[in-house]
């Protein structure tokens, strides 16, 4: 028992381990996904989704939103983290960082997980057609499906692939905690809003974090594969 717990260690650090480690990963969140898919098309979503949703309004008045007027534009702000065009731009400019630093594979892993959530989030709101939510009023203008929230799995895929690929160049421990830890609160933050902006049912919201944390994962298994981490930093 005694030399388990090292034996183990050893073999967690060991690339082989990782790459499994990852695989399972990614394995576990498109079940995760396909599981919230069933039940939502099943209907076993709907008591928690409202519940939730009307968790959020003045008790009597659910064309008010808890909070301030001043909360409300805060969450708006917060929304808009996730929208398409705030992530073209953060991914662009990511992109542009790591070839400027001649880091490739970097630009590869981060264009490709982007692209491929987008592709994914689109081809399933198609396929589920979930209309919107129309327990409350919407706050922000919205134009497509409701499962899964676009805004949660793009802003998944981009900030937790950009914190996942700046982790690896980072040697130090702590800075690689921040650059995870800043990723977890935007894509948190991005997910709430759709919700107390009264746009998205919370399945979809969590729907949209399996996707978006699917394709950051392949991001991470690519990068691993193609030997993008730079040696001391995984």
């Amino acid at each position: 028992m005694t030399n388990l717990l090292p034996r183990l260690w050893s073999f967690l650090k060991r690339f082989e381990a990782r790459v499994l480690i990852g695989l399972f990963l990614v394995a576990a969140t498109l079940l995760a996904f396909l599981g919230l898919a069933d039940e939502m098309v099943e209907g076993e979503t709907q008591v928690i989704d409202r519940q939730l949703m009307l968790a959020l309004r003045t008790p009597g008045d659910l064309n008010n939103p808890i909070g301030s007027h001043g909360v409300e534009e805060a969450v708006r702000d917060i929304t808009a983290l996730g929208g398409t065009t705030l992530v073209v731009v953060v991914t662009v400019v990511a992109v542009l960082a790591f070839l400027f630093h001649k880091k490739r594979i970097h630009a590869l892993v981060m264009a490709g997980a982007v692209m491929a959530a987008s592709l994914s989030s689109n081809l399933t709101k198609d396929l589920f057609s979930r209309p919107r939510p129309d327990l409350v009023p919407h706050e922000v203008f919205v134009y497509s499906g409701s499962f899964p929230s676009g805004h949660s799995t793009m802003s998944t895929a981009a900030f937790l692939t950009l914190a996942m690929l700046i982790a690896s160049l980072e040697m130090k421990q702590r800075s690689k905690a921040l650059a995870l830890t800043l990723a977890a609160l935007v894509v948190v933050g991005v997910g709430f809003s759709r919700v107390y902006l009264g746009v998205h049912w919370p399945s979809d919201v969590l729907a949209g974090w399996c996707l978006g944390a699917g394709w950051a994962l392949v991001g991470w298994l690519v990068l691993r594969l193609l030997g993008g981490q730079t040696r001391g930093a995984g």
